[in-house]
């Protein structure tokens, strides 16, 4: 009788999926949907100084602006995860952009509503934060519900690349918006964009029909989704769920305290340097460098080779070889060289999309966004805790060199975990299945 009930899920899953039209229709949207995600994200880091001059915040006050965001942004993974698995992810992400497009337009005018500038920008950030937590996970469960799995990496790394062309967006559009017009520009645009976006997608691909029973069921708090309940209590009880919880939580911290500590380590180990080039040209190589990861993962797995071991070998390249060359940038007196170094570190961590992030689709494609969302939730604390930690180094030390140290063994912590205790197979279900 098992045999039966195995054809019929599976028979439920093909009908849920989308036809190769509607996946690439949904790629693009969810490409640029991330892009502003990071476009918003990057708007405040981008417009700091001159609000700073503004409002004559010092550099503890605007670290307070600054920081905020990711508190907000912790608090909601989970809860994104589990209502992308219950009402659908598209239709999480898109009522998520339309409050942090919102949000977003909105921060100029909430900066001049009264005296403490401060207070109200923070809140401003903590909101952004809270709405955009949902968005990785409820796009995890979305993909994992709808993509074939023989599509699921590049697909995944594709909208991935996404965060690359924002931080690229913002950089660019954001610094003429400043020289052209004023930082509240920069806000105006972001969210503009992002609303337009909003109304697109709800044109074109979702519909009031698709989008009013979401509304009901978050009222209610009744399934929209055919899922059954997940046996919570034996899913935390298996190894490889743990291994990819912890190595997302060390892709995370490592991507973190690279990307917060890069600007301030070329600029002070050489102040003579160009800033657009070492802002631009990681984030330049890293787009190409996804697309890649993912074409390789799903064209190797066509080629029969394992699921586990093509998830393994991405991390190899993501964990492993990236914090080689993070390594190689605390001994390198050469300003070429070092951007050299600097692209590749983060140009090879983009392989993680294909590595963990699909990995987790793997092991709980019925509860992917949640299990995600209790991934990136730690993930992001532990950058946070990264990038302070690393700070402390800096200070203590004197020298560069620690920080890309503590990279390396965060890092590869992660990589040998995943090793070690990684597997591709279900384990969200009762009955066993077979090891892919």
């Amino acid at each position: 009788m098992q045999l039966p009930a195995d054809e019929a899920r599976r028979d439920t899953a093909r009908d849920t999926q989308w036809s190769r039209p509607e996946c690439q229709a949904w790629t693009g949207a969810l490409l640029l949907g991330t892009c502003l995600l990071y476009c918003t994200r990057v708007s405040m880091p981008v417009c700091t100084a001159s609000i700073s001059e503004d409002f004559g915040w010092n550099k503890k006050e605007a670290g307070v602006v600054l920081s905020s965001f990711f508190w907000g942004y912790c608090l909601t993974q989970v809860v994104g995860g589990h209502l992308g698995d219950r009402i659908g992810g598209e239709k999480v992400i898109l009522l998520s952009a339309s409050a942090w497009g919102c949000v977003t337009a909105a921060t100029p005018l909430l900066a001049h509503l009264g005296s403490a500038h401060l207070a109200f920008l923070t809140v401003s950030r903590i909101l952004t934060g809270l709405f955009q937590g949902v968005h990785f996970p409820a796009l995890t469960s979305l993909l994992s519900q709808r993509v074939q799995e023989s599509q699921r990496a590049f697909t995944y790394s594709a909208v991935g690349a996404g965060s690359q062309f924002g931080t690229l967006l913002a950089g660019v559009a954001g610094s003429l918006l400043l020289e052209w017009h004023s930082w509240q520009g920069v806000f105006y645009f972001s969210g503009g964009l992002t609303l337009l976006w909003v109304w697109y997608v709800h044109r074109y691909l979702l519909s009031e029909k698709d989008l009013v029973p979401a509304w009901g069921a978050m009222a209610h708090g009744q399934p929209v989704s055919k899922h059954s309940s997940i046996p919570w209590r034996q899913l935390f009880r298996k190894p490889p769920v743990w291994a990819a919880i912890f190595s997302q939580l060390s892709s995370a911290c490592s991507f973190f305290i690279l990307l917060s500590w890069l600007p301030t380590f070329f600029k002070e180990t050489f102040p003579h340097s160009k800033g657009w080039v070492f802002n631009v040209v990681p984030w330049l190589v890293a787009i190409p460098a996804s697309l890649f990861s993912g074409f390789l993962s799903d064209h190797l797995i066509s080629q029969g080779y394992r699921a586990i071991t093509v998830r393994k070998f991405m991390q190899v390249m993501g964990l492993g070889l990236s914090s080689m060359f993070a390594l190689c940038l605390g001994h390198s007196s050469s300003f070429c060289k070092s951007v050299v170094f600097a692209s590749a570190s983060i140009g090879l961590q983009t392989f993680n999309h294909s590595g963990i992030s699909v990995n987790i689709q793997d092991l709980a494609p019925s509860c992917a966004g949640f299990l995600f969302g209790v991934a990136n939730t730690a993930g992001a604390l532990a950058g946070v805790v990264g990038v302070c930690l690393g700070g402390y180094l800096i200070e203590t030390t004197g020298s560069w060199a620690c920080l890309f140290q503590l990279v390396a063994v965060i890092s590869n912590l992660g990589l040998c975990t995943f090793l070690v205790f990684g597997q591709a197979r279900r384990v969200d279900l009762n009955p066993s299945h077979q090891d892919l």
